[in-house]
């Protein structure tokens, strides 16, 4: 699917799965599997103030895996018609997010994580941080 064709309907809630014991509980992620992308970056954003709010951009190739790996967040999802939002406060959920749909994380909970399982490397030119060129891009 081509980034400027993405849909909300097209970002879901994956359940990954979770072994449990009585010692702890673990989630295993292994690209092409439980996620359906190869990885190429992994990174997380922590120590986050109370109810600020991260992201706010799109991406013109880049598929993104998020994942509340401590505390809680939303993620507002736009594709320049409709909007949704999905709560992530399960380390054993993870919320797929492909290229063309504007994302922003808000309202995180006091001390919580984000994982971020990413489909490219950092690559600046691959930003759309501006909501008006986003809208564009989007044909709109």
């Amino acid at each position: 699917m081509k980034a400027e064709n993405s849909l909300v309907k097209d970002v879901r809630i994956i359940r990954l799965p979770k072994v449990t014991n009585r010692t702890g509980n673990i989630t295993a992620l292994n690209g092409g599997v439980e996620v359906p992308f190869s990885i190429q970056r992994i990174f997380y954003l922590f120590d986050i103030p109370g109810g600020e709010s991260r992201g706010a951009h799109a991406h013109y190739q880049c598929t993104q895996f998020l994942v509340a790996a401590g505390g809680s967040f939303t993620v507002m999802v736009d594709d320049g018609r409709e909007k949704a939002e999905h709560f992530l406060n399960q380390p054993y959920e993870g919320l797929l997010i492909p290229p063309g749909i504007w994302a922003s994380e808000i309202d995180f909970s006091s001390g919580a994580t984000c994982l971020v399982l990413a489909s490219h490397k950092y690559d600046e030119t691959d930003y759309l941080r501006n909501y008006k060129e986003f809208l564009k891009f989007k044909g709109l």
